[in-house]
């Protein structure tokens, strides 16, 4: 089996004759506006315990700061005044930012960092390779319980998540040490016995 990925960027498995077919079956004018670089490869298994990008590079912890920094200032939090902002990295290399939303009838309120996971899976999405929340607080904010686990549901236990504030990173963790012992996707993979 080899992988090949698309003109639209997406990866697909195939045998060596499928391949072939693909390949002499697609088109063949210049992918415009998709960035190459930005296309992983071969993302590998859906396996929990395994994230390739741990430590993203300076320049994409950077996006994922500014982002961040930008949803936040977008947010909606006139009862609170707390205003968080919060970026994702997907396994193309794409940033999806989000921001909190609250409402008046307060469990009905948005997290930023579900809002973010929300725009991941609208771009096509399917993994959370780092993420980074932001905040300003007397300590580091980072996501709630219900975030953590939402996040799970993305991301690899050695997932970094970043809280920072307006002017530098507070705090640096992973997501297995702000949710140990979690409840994930690989259990109801396993099926009832």
């Amino acid at each position: 089996r080899r992988t090949r990925s698309c003109r639209f960027g997406r990866i697909f498995h195939a045998t060596a004759a499928s391949c072939a077919a693909a390949v002499a079956s697609r088109d063949r004018r210049p992918r415009r506006g998709l960035d190459a670089a930005r296309i992983q490869r071969n993302p590998g298994p859906s396996n929990r315990n395994t994230n390739v990008n741990a430590a993203p590079t300076p320049a994409v912890m950077q996006q994922l700061l500014d982002a961040a920094r930008r949803a936040r200032a977008q947010a909606y939090a006139p009862y609170s005044k707390f205003s968080v902002g919060a970026a994702l990295l997907d396994e193309h290399g794409r940033v999806h930012a989000g921001c909190n939303i609250e409402n008046a009838a307060y469990p009905q309120g948005l997290c930023a960092e579900a809002s973010a996971l929300a725009h991941l899976v609208l771009a096509g999405g399917k993994r959370v390779l780092a993420a980074v929340t932001v905040g300003q607080a007397a300590q580091p904010v980072t996501p709630c319980g219900g975030c953590r686990q939402k996040l799970r549901e993305f991301a690899a236990d050695d997932a970094p998540v970043w809280s920072a504030d307006l002017h530098m990173i507070t705090a640096r963790h992973t997501l297995g040490a702000l949710l140990p012992a979690s409840f994930g996707p690989q259990h109801l993979a396993a099926g009832i016995p």
